[in-house]
């Protein structure tokens, strides 16, 4: 009998039969997993970090009322104001000119093994063993007569959850009622790489971190919690002096073609294509004894690079680690008064590894549109950073940062003085009317994920070794993806036009939303000074546009010369905010 032969499209026909087969089995895996395969039996061995006792006094936090989302996202509503405090509080000190000032930090380091690292978003990626822990950096700043409040918590994690946000919410309001609420309370993610994932609602980022991990989830919380309450009891009289300046040699831009297609005349207001500004608020107390400091500076906490498997806050969080040794002298790292958080900005495009991108095959640069390689592709385009290897690079750029800090620090004499001021406001960002001129209006619309997401970056390629910069979608796995999920509507191909859809998750439900539709947007004032709580990534000139922005808006009711910092990874996530140039191309 002779032997049966296949033809070239039988044997096409037979690869994508099996391909597809194979999606569909990791599909449904994924499936089970969004259903809470992470949930973490008391009984199943899990290797996790104990946080230490409290060194600056605390106590445990109350009660816990999980909560899935918000409870009020079936629009956007009025922007909340500040009301007066339920909360019996003691009288606070008024016969000075300064605030009241309360600074704390509490453990929220979790699990070190059995979870991924949250951030790269790699398979395999998982935690075995730990390098750093992780902490909750809270500061609280009240007027003398306690009328008005401000919190912020910086947290050494990848970016805050809406779940997160909203469960610190409720237990504040079991313990405090009405005192911090959500106007008022800002929490900000590091956005260091090699933190525990698993503590997010949405099924994107459920599926990056491999389930949901209500163990993570609870140490988060009551890291945050504890943190919140050691600075509230803490609370003295004291001053806020207000310092900034360039940090030179610890960044450079990971898109500069992208960066190039914003208009020349705005380019040229600035010397870098990366924000080189470092702002710093200074807090003393009346003496002048230090209580901590907060400072904004714009880099991607990615010196760790996606081979790394050992928890740890990366370079903003060395900065801590030196400046809080440098002030707590004689005690061990994690303890002492003195609190030191360094925050995350306007860091979207902006990579701490300044050797840049080569091939790692080849040795020669990949410093092109799409960051690949002639030979190996994307996949071998790698930035590196100054130091022999990655620990050494986080120490090199953690130092540079510190010692910057330390300088602004030791030279703040503007004092921040003036009443204190807060406002939140849900937006849904699928219905958002925009004045692009005098008579053309543009709309917002669902969210979806392009191909270059799938590329990842020249800090962490993808797996699949999709190229960054693509403007045209694929054959493949557009087929794949409508077989499996549906076509995306032409409403959302359209409106996400130049960019291609790979997922079109803002029209995917099941078995939860995909993506955030509403998001909070909030900003504290303290006088002339106003901090910018954003729930994603901005670019470099993003973010620059959007403190201008600002700054003619306070302008507009009598506030010139307000200096405002943009704090990211707030609240919620949303990915990455562009100029509408860098988008055409990225």
């Amino acid at each position: 009998m002779a032997k049966r032969t296949f033809s070239t499209f039988e044997t096409f026909l037979i690869f994508l039969l099996v391909m597809m087969t194979g999606v569909t089995v990791a599909l449904l895996s994924l499936l089970f997993i969004t259903s809470g395969t992470i949930e973490n039996n008391k009984d199943s061995g899990f290797l996790t970090t104990q946080s230490p006792p409290a060194t600056q006094g605390s106590s445990t936090p109350q009660g816990s009322t999980l909560t899935q989302g918000p409870a009020d996202t079936q629009g956007p509503t009025a922007t909340q104001a500040s009301p007066t405090p339920s909360t019996p509080e003691p009288t606070l000190f008024q016969n000075f000119s300064g605030y009241h000032i309360g600074v704390g930090r509490a453990d929220c380091t979790g699990q070190v093994a059995d979870i991924n690292l949250m951030g790269y978003g790699k398979t395999g990626q998982n935690a075995q063993g730990i390098l750093t822990r992780l902490y909750s950096r809270a500061f609280i700043m009240a007027e003398p007569d306690g009328s008005n409040r401000v919190v912020f918590v910086s947290i050494e994690i990848g970016m805050v959850s809406q779940r997160l946000r909203l469960e610190v919410l409720n237990r504040l309001q079991s313990k405090y009622g009405s005192l911090y609420r959500r106007d008022n309370v800002i929490l900000s993610g590091t956005h260091t790489h090699s933190g525990p994932a698993g503590y997010f609602q949405y099924t994107t980022f459920v599926l990056a971190s491999e389930g949901f991990s209500n163990r993570t989830f609870e140490y988060m919380v009551n890291g945050i919690m504890k943190s919140i309450e050691i600075a509230h009891t803490n609370m003295k009289p004291g001053k806020i002096f207000i310092n900034k300046g360039n940090v030179d040699g610890a960044q450079i831009n990971r898109s500069p073609t992208s960066y190039l297609w914003n208009p020349l005349s705005e380019r040229a207001r600035y010397s870098s294509n990366t924000d080189k500004e470092m702002l710093l608020l200074k807090m003393v107390d009346l003496n002048g004894d230090d209580l901590g400091l907060i400072s904004w500076f714009a880099i991607h906490p990615v010196s760790m690079n996606n081979s790394n498997h050992l928890v740890n806050s990366d370079n903003m969080g060395y900065a801590s680690y030196l400046f809080e040794q440098e002030k707590n002298k004689g005690y061990l790292p994690g303890q002492g008064p003195y609190v030191a958080a360094f925050a995350s900005s306007n860091l979207g495009d902006v990579s701490p590894n300044t050797l840049g991108p080569s091939c790692i095959n080849t040795g020669e640069s990949c410093d092109n549109a799409n960051s690949t390689c002639p030979i190996g592709g994307p996949s071998m385009c790698i930035a590196m950073g100054p130091g022999q290897d990655m620990f050494n690079s986080t120490q090199i750029i953690g130092r540079i940062i510190y010692e910057k800090a330390k300088e602004l620090y030791a030279s703040a004499s503007q004092e921040v003085t003036g009443p204190l001021a807060s406002a939140h406001q849900w937006v849904n960002m699928t219905d958002v009317t925009v004045w692009l001129n005098s008579t053309h209006t543009g709309k917002t619309c669902k969210p979806a994920l392009g191909y270059s997401f799938a590329a990842g970056t020249i800090d962490g390629f993808g797996s699949l070794n999709f190229t960054q910069g693509t403007t045209v979608g694929d054959p493949f796995w557009d087929s794949l993806r409508d077989q499996i999920l549906g076509k995306p509507s032409e409403e959302i191909k359209e409106c996400q036009k130049p960019k291609p859809i790979l997922l079109h998750t803002g029209e995917l439900s099941k078995p939860n939303p995909w993506h955030p539709d509403i998001v909070d947007v909030q900003i504290i004032t303290l006088g002339f000074f106003a901090i910018a709580a954003v729930p994603g990534e901005f670019t470099t000139m993003s973010g620059r546009r959007f403190r201008e922005a600002i700054q003619e808006e306070f302008a507009t009711y009598g506030m010139p010369n307000m200096t405002v910092v943009v704090s990211g990874l707030c609240n919620v996530y949303t990915h990455y905010i562009t100029t509408y140039e860098e988008y055409q191309v990225k």
